[in-house]
């Protein structure tokens, strides 16, 4: 039997943590002459995976599979106080990295729909 493939609720999640953290980003940013205002920061994703048990596990030499699957619902992202100032620079780097991942997102999805098309196609 074939074990199902959670890829889109995979790369769904990720981009809804890249939508928080740009959104911590973005307030950051406009805080940043703020008086008093700390930087706030979003828990890495890889975090939140293990957390929510849907972290990469190795099943055998050579190969990955993803552990677990959708039916744990969506993981809820951390947002944390850092205690610091905001640095405009380090918060430029975060928005560039957000904008990276909601693009490997976008790969991600469009690659596996074309896989998905062609095999039905196929009628594989």
């Amino acid at each position: 039997m074939v074990d199902p493939v959670y890829m889109f609720t995979l790369a769904g999640q990720h981009a809804e943590w890249a939508s928080v953290r740009q959104a911590a980003v973005t307030g950051n940013i406009a805080n940043a002459g703020t008086s008093g205002y700390t930087a706030v920061e979003v828990e890495p994703f890889a975090k939140v995976l293990a957390e929510a048990g849907t972290g990469m596990a190795r099943t055998q030499p050579g190969h990955f599979a993803i552990g677990g699957g959708a039916e744990g619902g969506a993981p809820s992202f951390g947002i944390e106080d850092t205690g610091g100032p905001v640095a405009l620079d380090r918060e430029l780097i975060k928005a560039g990295e957000a904008n990276r991942a909601f693009a490997l997102d976008v790969a991600i999805v469009s690659a596996f729909h074309r896989m998905l098309m062609a095999s039905v196609r196929s009628g594989v």
